[in-house]
């Protein structure tokens, strides 16, 4: 397989990859498109390149902005802007989980805080609100360890997964 032949199926790859983890197609193409570029893309590069309109690459890039993935970068005499992709995959991954868990798993929190208040004293409520309880405390445990792992730094994750896996 050559490079653009490489290139051509890891655009296409983690634009699928991305709809699996609750981004459009587009927003992961343009993610990995910049990650592999070896300097700043403008918007006009990356439309050419992955054959979509000024509207849905603004767009996206800017979502990208928003989940800390991109960043803008000044070129001295242009007047275009750039973007460049954050290329630390530590990095990455951090800032995916943090806006996963404002977008997902915080919201679910306050739904399952207001549901467990729920009254009534027949053993469909009782079941309703143990249920309830249980996965709130699942819930509760995951956000806090999502909370360590951001807080965390790579090489004690690192350190942590290598030992669970042995």
């Amino acid at each position: 397989m050559n490079l653009s032949e490489g290139k051509d199926k890891f655009l296409q790859s983690w634009g699928a990859f991305g709809s699996s983890w609750g981004v459009n197609r587009t927003m992961a193409q343009i993610h990995a498109l910049l990650m592999i570029a070896p300097q700043a893309l403008s918007a006009d590069d990356i439309m050419e390149e992955l054959k979509i309109s000024r509207g849905n690459a603004n767009m996206n890039l800017r979502a990208l902005i928003d989940w800390g993935l991109v960043s803008k970068e000044l070129k001295a005499g242009e007047r275009k802007e750039f973007f460049i992709a954050e290329k630390d995959m530590w990095k990455v991954v951090k800032n995916i989980i943090i806006q996963r868990k404002k977008k997902e798993l915080e919201p679910m929190l306050k739904i399952l805080d207001e549901l467990s208040s729920v009254e009534g004293d027949t053993p469909e409520a009782a079941e309703f609100v143990r249920m309830i309880k249980e996965i709130k405390l699942f819930s509760g445990k995951a956000d806090s360890t999502l909370d360590t792992l951001v807080k965390a730094d790579s090489n004690w994750f690192i350190g942590t997964f290598m030992k669970m896996i042995r």
